[in-house]
């Protein structure tokens, strides 16, 4: 499958994890796998791979999933779903390449990034068993929810580009569902990702436990095997 992408961690083993990251409008692979330095130290074992935008946006390298240009509330989610196919395609490509499944895979998005990492749950869930979403929101409030994937939403709280609403709306719609998630707010901080925003996302990978763990304690049941090798 061709599509503009970063390896940014390769493990010489196959690997255990999967973590994918997709940047915000108007950035490249490249420079947003530059995030990628802070997961592969603490991620040995896991394949790390940036993943562009499905079309150029102004001048190269810039990409985007999808045109801003006169988007609104009412006609987001029609451009999100149009390229929604392609997106799930690519995370499933990667997922075959490295021989991980979705119990391991991780969704890392900023602001774009997060918008399709968030949808992509919606239009398939149990694509992957984590998102980690940066300054970002869903195009319309989900109205189903599961366990399966856990959602991680750091925000900052004077981003002048997606509202901190947007993030707090969210995460009352996932809790009032039944979904897994978490929100973040990091005083202070615009439409960006800084040092406080990355330790967030770190320690939630290392040390959220998914509420479905919980779930099939309480149940009964016993996790499968392939759950354990989640992101603990």
């Amino acid at each position: 499958m061709k599509h503009d992408h970063f390896v940014v961690q390769s493990p010489e083993t196959p690997a255990q994890q999967l973590l994918l990251l997709f940047h915000g409008v108007g950035d490249n692979p490249v420079a947003m796998g530059q995030l990628g330095s802070w997961f592969a130290p603490l991620f040995p074992d896991a394949l790390i791979v940036s993943i562009g935008g499905a079309e150029p946006c102004g001048p190269s390298p810039a990409r985007q999933w999808f045109s801003v240009q006169g988007v609104t509330e009412e006609n987001r989610q029609a451009r999100v779903d149009a390229i929604m196919p392609q997106f799930i395609e690519t995370v499933r490509y990667w997922q075959k390449q490295s021989g991980v499944g979705p119990q391991a895979t991780a969704l890392i998005g900023f602001s774009q990034g997060s918008i399709m990492s968030l949808e992509s749950i919606k239009a398939q869930p149990g694509l992957a068993s984590r998102v980690i979403a940066f300054n970002g929101r869903y195009a319309t409030l989900p109205v189903s929810g599961s366990t399966a994937t856990t959602i991680h939403l750091i925000h900052g709280g004077e981003d002048p580009v997606i509202d901190l609403s947007f993030a707090v709306a969210a995460q009352e719609a996932l809790q009032m569902i039944g979904g897994d998630v978490t929100l973040d707010i990091v005083d202070d901080l615009g439409h960006a990702i800084d040092e406080r925003s990355m330790q967030l996302a770190l320690d939630h990978l290392r040390y959220t436990v998914p509420k479905h763990y919980f779930d099939e304690a309480l149940s009964g049941s016993k996790p499968n095997d392939d759950d354990i090798v989640e992101f603990m």
